[in-house]
C-alpha cells in the first residue's frame, strides 16, 4: 500500500469521524512530507528507522508509512474504515440520502476550510455526487477568514479552472462531469441585510444566507432579521437557522430566539430553501422546528456544511431527520441535477 495514500485516508476518516482537527491535520501534513520523497528514500528512512527525523513525522504516523513500506494495510487504517462508517439508521433516511446528487453548503481553504476548492471536489465526485456547490464565508466574519470582494472574484477565476480540469478528467460517457457551482455563506446583519456586494451575489450560482453574530438578540428583533433575509431575491438557502451548538465538540451554544413559524412561511413564500445542516453538532434545525418547517410547505437543501473532505459523508445524519417529517426528494433542491439547481436558483433573481 502507497504510504502517503494511507497517511491521507486515515486523515480523511478521521474528518469523518469529527475527531478534533488538530489529528487529521497530523497525518494531511505527514502524507505530504511522505508524497514529495522518492519511494526508495521512504523505504530506507523506513527500514533504518529514521523516518522521525522528517518533519511533521512522529512515532505514530512513521509507524504507519513502516506499516505500508512492508506491503501492509495499517492495522489503524482498517479499525478507522470499520468504526468511523456513516450510515442512515432508517429506510426512509437511506432512500432519501441516495437520492441526492450534489451538497449545497461546503468550505474550502479559502476561508476556513481544511482542503483546496480541487481535494474537495475530487471527494465529492467519489461519494457520487454531481456538482458541490463552494460556500465559503463572506467578509465579515473574520474569525472564518471571509472573503472580501475581490477574494471572491479570485476564487470565481479558480473554480473555473478547477471545472476545466475536471472536465479534461471526465470519459466521454453520456454524463456530464462534475462540477463545482459557485457559491457564497453570506451573513445575515443585524438589520437583515447581506454581507457582500450585490453585484457578486447575483453572479454567484447559489446563496447560502446565514446569522452568526448577535445570536442572543431580541426574538422580534431576531424574526425580522431572517424574514428580511429569506426574502432577499439573491438568497437561496436559510443555513443553520437556530444556531445552535449540541455540545458535541466540547461547547454548546442554545438556539436564538425568533418566530419560526413566520420565518418558516416567509421561506416559503419566497421559495427559499430551509438548509437541513448535517453537521453533528449542529443538527439544525431541532426535530420540532424541522416538522414545523415541512408543514409550513418550505422546501430544503441537505447539506453537510463540509469544512473537510470526510466530512462530506455526513448528509445521511439530516435525511433520517427529514425522512421522519415525511419529506421526500420532490422538495429538496439538491435531489434534482446541477441543471434543475441553477434553473431553480436563477428563478430567484
Amino acid at each position: 500500500m502507497d504510504a502517503a495514500e494511507a497517511l491521507a485516508r486515515i486523515a480523511y476518516l478521521l474528518d469523518r469521524a469529527h475527531a478534533p482537527t488538530y489529528r487529521a491535520r497530523a497525518y494531511h501534513r505527514a502524507a505530504a512530507v511522505v508524497a514529495a520523497l522518492a519511494p526508495d528514500e521512504v523505504a530506507q528512512r523506513a527500514r533504518s528507522g529514521r523516518l522521525t527525523e522528517l518533519e511533521h513525522l512522529g512515532p505514530k504516523t512513521a509507524a504507519i508509512v513502516a506499516q505500508a513500506v512492508a506491503g501492509d494495510v495499517p492495522p489503524y487504517l482498517v479499525e478507522l474504515e470499520e468504526t468511523t462508517v456513516v450510515a442512515p439508521a432508517s429506510t426512509a433516511g437511506a432512500g432519501l440520502r441516495a437520492a441526492l446528487r450534489g451538497d449545497c453548503h461546503t468550505h474550502s481553504t479559502w476561508s476556513d476550510g481544511g482542503a483546496p476548492v480541487a481535494t474537495m471536489a475530487r471527494a465529492a465526485r467519489a461519494l457520487g455526487h454531481e456538482y458541490v456547490v463552494l460556500t465559503d464565508h463572506s467578509p465579515r466574519l473574520r474569525v472564518a477568514n471571509g472573503l472580501s470582494p475581490e477574494r471572491l472574484r479570485a476564487q470565481l477565476e479558480e473554480v473555473a479552472a478547477v471545472n476545466e480540469t475536471l472536465a479534461a478528467e471526465a470519459s466521454t460517457g453520456a454524463e456530464p462531469p462534475f462540477r463545482v457551482l459557485t457559491g457564497i455563506e453570506v451573513d445575515i446583519l443585524d438589520d437583515g441585510a447581506l454581507d457582500q456586494d450585490d453585484d457578486l451575489l447575483a453572479h454567484l450560482d447559489l446563496v447560502v444566507a446565514s446569522v452568526h453574530s448577535n445570536l442572543r438578540m431580541d426574538e422580534r428583533a431576531m424574526t425580522r432579521r431572517m424574514a428580511v433575509a429569506v426574502a432577499n431575491p439573491h438568497v437561496d438557502v436559510l443555513g443553520h437557522c437556530t444556531g445552535r451548538l449540541r455540545g458535541v465538540t466540547g461547547k454548546g451554544r442554545p438556539e436564538s430566539s425568533f418566530d419560526a413559524e413566520l420565518v418558516f412561511h416567509a421561506c416559503a413564500r419566497f421559495d427559499t430553501a430551509v438548509e437541513v445542516n448535517c453537521r453533528p453538532e449542529r443538527l439544525d434545525p431541532p426535530r420540532r422546528l424541522l416538522a414545523l418547517a415541512a408543514e409550513a410547505g418550505c422546501c430544503f437543501s441537505l447539506d453537510t456544511d463540509a469544512h473537510a473532505p470526510g466530512q462530506l459523508e455526513w448528509q445521511p445524519y439530516g435525511a433520517d431527520r427529514l425522512a421522519a417529517t415525511g419529506v421526500g426528494p420532490e422538495r429538496v433542491v439538491n435531489a434534482g441535477t446541477a441543471a434543475d439547481l441553477l434553473a431553480w436558483t436563477g428563478s430567484h433573481a
